[in-house]
């Protein structure tokens, strides 16, 4: 088997220049519509439907290109979800990719000798919080199910791309410049810094041919080429052999499976919302975020008005309240997911609500629930996002992540390795309670990642939207479908659109947004208002009269374009 050459000519100019943003118009097209993060992403899911592949073909060659030149938030060094559209079927599936604990894990992994918990880079940095990635199972698995062009032919643009170069863009420049602990691993530093320590400056061709060797194996040897031999070699002997080891054996790499699982649907207003049910808490979380609004009177309130920030970020109190208490791996920790979205439950939720801030909302008691201890979040994460529809009406919303920014900082054959286990629960146990999501051996740390998948009133396809962001990213896919469903707002306007809202801690308002305005009326109504920079990265397709229309966060790089 051979690659394709095809491609080399065609892309070698793209590959050797940063395209801004602006350089694609959000803009309809007819047969289908890629958004992600970067320019040369979406051009290889492009080129990829182009010659006839599926969305999942296309998510293929997407996330490995994101992998190389958005490093600092995705790749074949951690784990991912992903949300399938059948057009003929009229099905949503969703997959499982997130990452698991070694069976060597135990639940007192990141406390301190004294019994306190780490601080969170102390656990972060090196291989105690390193996970079995996920992403490769997962796209093998997907590919399997839903591809139609050759598992080698979509690894040619992200190889092409790794031995040629591409270029170092502003925000991956920003993000080495701001990074403390990357140039401490030798191969990271030779490939991003320079001579002086300082980032590559912009502009700089950034040539990886080691992730390029690491995808010829796999494109040839498919996933089983990076569970087993060499690759698993190398990458254990990196996490156990860093001055912060881990734990990860090759048993561990060679039992990892991606899953398929049920995901969780629900009715908002007239259309059906779809997501990624545990070990997520993204589905289950934006769907009572949409539950309690309808029920309040959250359709009458002026879009963008602060009576609209209060009910949606009272909204956000609730359901984040019951996520850090009852979402976790449903394998180790029954998780009352039919409980939580009960219209009664929710109904009562909603009654909680009113004129003035609640300031900390306490976690309901839902039908089939436990008592378990609150396990908040402790950090905001690297993540990316890309949505795809391809010409036969499927599509894909998957939502990828290596946790913190550049991971755990340890570069192995081209790639990062994650630090997700660091989303357990650093303190196994509260109040004499245990954590549901606390660590253990083979289990997957609870997740944020919101891929999502509306259906229309005629049960079609409508939209399919996601975003990078940590705990934030419910809001954030919150936020846009409110401002599409709600107020009438095109997609990339609603994308667009200031960030807001409450993780039941203050309200957060997005600085340098016309939200800042709120402040003082939110203030009065009781919130601990906190104006702060809200990252979001939020890439979605939206079913428009002809064909689909696009939609790219002017907050990052990425861009949405179609045929």
């Amino acid at each position: 088997m051979r690659l394709r050459t095809g491609w080399r000519k065609g892309a070698a100019a793209a590959a050797l220049f940063v395209v801004a943003a602006t350089a694609y118009a959000h803009d309809g097209a007819q047969r289908f519509m890629v958004a992600a993060a970067h320019p040369l992403a979406v051009d290889a899911g492009v080129s990829v439907l182009k010659l006839g592949g599926t969305s999942v073909d296309a998510a293929v060659a997407v996330q490995l290109v994101l992998g190389l030149v958005e490093p600092e938030s995705s790749g074949i060094g951690g784990g991912a979800f992903l949300l399938h559209w059948s057009e003929k079927e009229r099905r949503v599936r969703s997959y499982d990719g997130r990452e698991a604990a070694p069976l060597a894990a135990s639940a007192d992994r990141f406390l301190r000798p004294d019994g306190m918990p780490m601080e969170f880079l102390e656990a972060a940095v090196g291989g105690r919080s390193v996970g079995v990635p996920g992403v490769i199972r997962l796209l093998e698995l997907a590919h399997l199910r839903h591809g139609r062009l050759r598992w080698a032919e979509l690894f040619q643009y992200a190889i092409f791309a790794a031995e040629e170069g591409f270029v170092m863009t502003p925000r991956l420049h920003a993000a080495l410049g701001r990074e403390r602990f990357l140039r401490d691993d030798p191969a990271a530093r030779r490939l991003y810094y320079g001579e002086d320590g300082r980032p590559k400056p912009v502009g700089a061709r950034i040539v990886n041919p080691e992730y390029g060797a690491t995808l010829r194996a796999i494109a040839f040897g498919g996933a089983e080429a990076f569970y087993f031999g060499e690759i698993a070699e190398d990458l254990v002997r990196a996490v156990r052999g860093h001055a912060k080891p881990g734990d990860l054996t090759l048993v561990d790499l060679a039992r990892y499976r991606a899953l398929e699982r049920k995901p969780v649907c629900a009715r908002y207003r007239a259309q059906r919302v779809c997501g990624m049910g545990p070990p997520s808490s993204g589905g289950v979380t934006l769907l009572q975020i949409l539950g309690v609004l309808e029920r309040t009177d959250f359709h009458r309130a002026a879009p963008n008005s602060a009576r609209a920030a209060h009910l949606f970020s009272e909204a956000g109190r609730l359901a984040y309240a019951d996520r850090a208490r009852y979402i976790a791996d449903p394998r180790y920790a029954p998780v009352p997911v039919a409980g939580l979205l009960e219209p009664a439950y929710l109904g009562a939720r909603a009654k909680l609500i009113g004129e003035r801030s609640m300031g900390t909302a306490q976690p309901g008691t839902p039908r089939g629930a436990l008592a378990w201890a609150d396990a908040p979040d402790l950090a905001p994460t690297g993540t990316t996002h890309f949505s795809i529809v391809d010409s036969r009406g499927d599509a894909v919303a998957m939502t990828s992540s290596i946790e913190t920014i550049f991971g755990s900082r340890i570069l192995v054959r081209g790639f990062l390795l994650n630090n997700q286990l660091t989303d357990f629960a650093f303190e196994p146990e509260s109040g004499g309670r245990p954590a549901a999501n606390r660590v253990a051996p083979g289990k997957r740390p609870r997740s944020s990642m919101a891929p999502t998948l509306v259906l229309g009133p005629d049960g079609r396809l409508a939209m399919a939207i996601g975003s990078p962001g940590g705990p934030s990213i419910i809001n954030y896919v919150a936020k846009t479908l409110v401002a599409a469903l709600d107020w009438g707002l095109d997609l990339q306007s609603a994308i667009a659109l200031p960030n807001l809202g409450s993780e039941n801690g203050p309200t957060l308002i997005e600085r340098g947004s016309v939200y800042e305005l709120l402040g003082r009326e939110l203030a009065a109504r009781g919130h601990a208002v906190e104006v702060r920079p809200l990252a979001s990265g939020l890439h979605g397709v939206e079913r428009v009269r002809g064909g689909w229309r696009g939609g790219a966060d002017p907050r990052r790089e990425g861009v949405a374009r179609g045929d």
